[in-house]
């Protein structure tokens, strides 16, 4: 598995990009000052995208029916995980685009080769607003356990 977008497996039998590119920008609006340079302020994370990009070649990987699948995720407008197989939690994503070029035909018009770029964009907050507080979820798991044994010890 290279990659999960809700669950749609990306890899060599479905859509294996050959290239992934993360943008992030930020926002530093400047501040005009008289007699002194404009003064930038940072005022926080503007756009994540990630584009994913490769060429597949339908007699040995995926082809039209996994683009098909991406398509029909983007129809749906919804956010979809993104985790990569190493363990990555990129966030929360939806579909912004998927661009396919189909080139070198069989006879009967299906494509020996489709070259593919898929654009996502990241909607979540943070990975903080998207699991919440660990520390208060630790300690509610802990006041329920403490819970537990004193119902534990009434018992016996």
């Amino acid at each position: 598995m290279m990659l999960t977008l809700g669950l749609f497996v990306f890899q060599l039998q479905t859509v294996p990009y050959q290239s992934l590119q993360r943008d992030v920008d930020y926002r530093w609006p400047a501040n005009n000052r008289v007699g002194l340079r404009p003064l930038p302020q940072f005022l926080g994370v503007n756009e994540e995208k990630i584009t994913l990009s490769g060429v597949l070649m339908p007699e040995i990987t995926g082809g039209k029916l996994s683009l098909m699948t991406l398509n029909l995720m983007a129809d749906e407008g919804k956010a979809w995980p993104l985790l990569e197989g190493s363990g990555t939690i990129y966030g929360m994503f939806v579909v912004n685009s998927v661009s396919e070029t189909h080139t070198e035909f069989f006879s009967n018009g299906a494509p020996r080769k489709i070259e593919f770029t898929l654009t996502l964009t990241r909607v979540d907050e943070s990975l903080t607003a998207m699991f919440g507080d660990m520390k208060a979820q630790a300690d509610g798991l802990l006041n329920q356990a403490g819970g537990l044994t004193g119902q534990l010890g009434g018992l016996l």
